[in-house]
Formats: structure tokens, C-alpha cells, sequence
């Protein structure tokens, strides 16, 4: 099972569990990286740009792209936090967007487009109107004339669309993305997921059909995804490697022992020697079973230690720890066998 399941309320809404519900949900691999797409036109004053992502549905095991699109705020003053998957409790665990008064943390990812890992650059409220920085937003100055030109350094150019876990954003949230988690929070408005449940239902936009460069990365509108309207990704942000690459299942990515594939068992040495080849046998069958006792001692330590109460961060903070032993583990014991490998009996020359 590559799902595990963590019930903290109720299913509000009939759409995946991973796409603004109160079910959180850890994936054991992590979603592709953001595809390369030009952002649409804003199609009116008061639209805010909500970035595209990736969300998950368990009933194909794949994750599928939910077009980036504009969106009128649910109230005046309100801002738009992304959302985002985070590493947490064995799999990478999606954690809901939400409008607010001030933005929150989305896990420091670079979504483009004045969402470039903390904060929003791409407009401002202002005595009850929304200004939009021409800088980073696509915005039709002939029909909006609420607008500013702030130039923004952006940094952040990475394409990775998850934080912590193997090759995720090393990032945590500020002071003040944590006090804003406290504030007054609006769930996700009806367009957006009419725009997650269109998205769900096209199989062009999964994964796996199209390798992280969906046909249809934004729309012009939430739910209008004719043809007029929509915007084709450019390109992949990386070259896509699917769920086995970033499976728990491979050494170099398993956070604990147990996610390990079994030790692998030598073939039996024939050198033509009988006692030195059954020595050497019986030499790597203790090896082995040393080592799987090794694995079982890890893998009961960082389950007492999964025993303790802990907040996200601590928690992420505790599986990068896991990892990074899991990790020593596998080298320590590939280095074992090579060392034993080498010391294997040789056949003797013919005369």
C-alpha cells in the first residue's frame, strides 16, 4: 500500500482526499516538479492568480495536475496561500491551501508568478481595491488600471514541488506564516474546486499520461477549460520519473528499515574447493543474519521514537534523522559485503 491514511475530521467534499478535504493523506513518492507555463491573462479586476499543483487521486494511485487559474477572493483582504505536500510520518502528507488575511506557509515553493516560497509579489490590497504588480503578472493594462511596477529578486529557481523528504525544499515557516496559520481562514471557493474536480476527470492531466507536462498547466477561469482559455506547459520542470523514482521501496530513498528490499543473498561460491566454499557460505549467512538483526534494532529505535509527541516540524526533523540512519545503515552494509566479497575463494588455476 503506497497510502496511508490519517482521518482528522470528515470528507467535506466527493473529490480526492488529497485535493481541499479534511482528510490528510502521505504519499510514499513525491509529486513531479512544477511544469514550465506562461501565466493566462487576468480576466478582470478583483481576480487573484492561484498557481497550478499537484494533487493526488487514490483510486488511479497517480497524481495529476490541477491547473494553475485567476479567482475572485472570497472576501475583500484576503490572500491566497498555496498548498502544499510536506514530508511527514513515513510519506510526503498534502497540506490544504486556505484564503486569510495574511499568506501562510506553502512550503517555500517557488510556484512562479509572485508565489516564490514566502509571501505574495504579485499585488497588494489598497483601501479596498486589488493592485496587481505588472512585474510578475500577466495583466492587461487597457482593461485593469489598478497596477504597480515593483521589480522582485527571485532566488528561489528550483522546480521541486514538495518539502522535506529525499530532494524536497529544506525551508520552514516564518514567524509570522506561523502566526498567520492562527488567523481567520476561508476554505478553498467553490470555482477552485470546480477546477480540481475538472482536472480530476481528464486523464491527460495525470502524471503518468503526460510525464509533468500537463496540455492544459492554467486557464483563464476556474472550470473553463475550453479551448480559448486554456495555456499548455512549455515544458517539464525535470525529466519525470514517475512513482518508482521516489519509491520507498529503493535503498538510496528509504527513510526506514523495514521500506528496504530484502538482503540480497550471494550466489554460492564454486572455486572447486568444497570446505572453503562452505566455510565461505556459512561466513555470509552470518553476515546476513547480522545484518537483518541490525535493520530490526534500527527500525525498533525510530518507532519508539515515532512513539513521542511531536508537531510538523519536529516531525519532519525526525524523519530526515531516520533517513539519514537508514541511509549509513545501507552503506555500512554494502560496504560489509563487498569487503566479504572479496575475501570469497578463488578457483584454482588449470594446469
Amino acid at each position: 500500500m503506497r497510502t496511508i491514511r490519517f482521518l482528522l475530521a470528515f470528507l467535506a467534499l466527493a473529490i480526492p482526499a488529497s485535493t481541499f478535504a479534511q482528510v490528510r493523506v502521505a504519499i510514499s513518492f513525491g509529486p513531479p516538479a512544477l511544469p514550465i507555463y506562461e501565466q493566462p491573462v487576468c480576466p478582470g479586476d478583483g481576480y487573484i492568480w492561484t498557481p497550478g499543483f499537484w494533487a493526488y487521486d487514490d483510486n488511479i494511485a497517480d497524481y495529476y495536475w490541477v491547473p494553475g487559474t485567476w479567482v475572485l477572493a472570497p472576501e475583500v483582504g484576503f490572500l491566497w496561500t498555496p498548498p502544499y505536500w510536506g514530508w511527514g510520518s513515513g510519506g510526503f502528507i498534502w497540506n490544504e491551501g486556505y484564503w486569510g488575511p495574511t499568506i501562510g506557509f506553502y512550503g517555500g515553493i517557488n510556484y512562479g508568478f509572485g508565489y516564490f516560497g514566502h509571501g505574495y509579489g504579485g499585488g497588494r490590497w489598497d483601501n479596498g481595491h486589488f493592485f496587481y504588480n505588472r512585474s510578475v503578472t500577466n495583466i492587461d493594462v487597457t482593461v485593469i488600471h489598478n497596477v504597480y511596477n515593483t521589480t522582485i529578486v527571485n532566488n528561489n529557481v528550483t522546480r521541486v514541488s514538495y518539502n522535506g523528504g529525499t530532494g524536497g525544499i529544506v525551508d520552514h515557516p516564518t514567524p509570522q506564516e506561523q502566526a498567520a496559520a492562527d488567523e481567520r481562514h476561508v476554505q478553498p471557493v467553490a470555482a477552485q474546486t470546480d477546477q480540481a474536480r475538472t482536472a480530476r476527470a481528464n486523464p491527460n492531466l495525470r502524471a503518468s499520461v503526460n510525464h509533468g507536462a500537463p496540455p492544459i498547466a492554467a486557464t483563464s477561469k476556474a472550470g473553463d477549460f475550453s479551448e480559448h482559455s486554456v495555456v499548455a506547459a512549455k515544458a517539464a520542470g525535470e525529466p519525470y520519473k514517475g512513482a518508482s523514482g521516489g519509491t520507498g521501496t529503493e535503498p538510496h530513498n528509504a527513510v526506514h528499515p523495514k521500506e528496504l528490499p530484502p538482503i540480497t543473498h550471494p550466489a554460492p561460491v564454486d572455486s572447486g574447493n568444497p570446505k572453503a566454499d562452505q566455510k565461505f557460505q556459512q561466513q555470509q549467512d552470518k553476515l546476513i543474519a547480522k545484518q537483518g538483526q541490525e535493520r530490526e534494532a534500527l527500525q525498533q529505535k525510530q518507532e519508539a521514537e515515532h512513539q513521542k509527541t511531536l508537531n510538523d516540524a519536529q516531525t519532519q526533523k525526525l524523519e530526515q534523522k531516520h533517513q539519514q540512519q537508514t541511509q549509513q545503515l545501507v552503506e555500512k552494509h554494502t560496504q560489509e559485503q563487498a569487503t566479504l566479497q572479496s575475501r570469497a575463494p578463488q578457483p584454482k588455476p588449470r594446469k
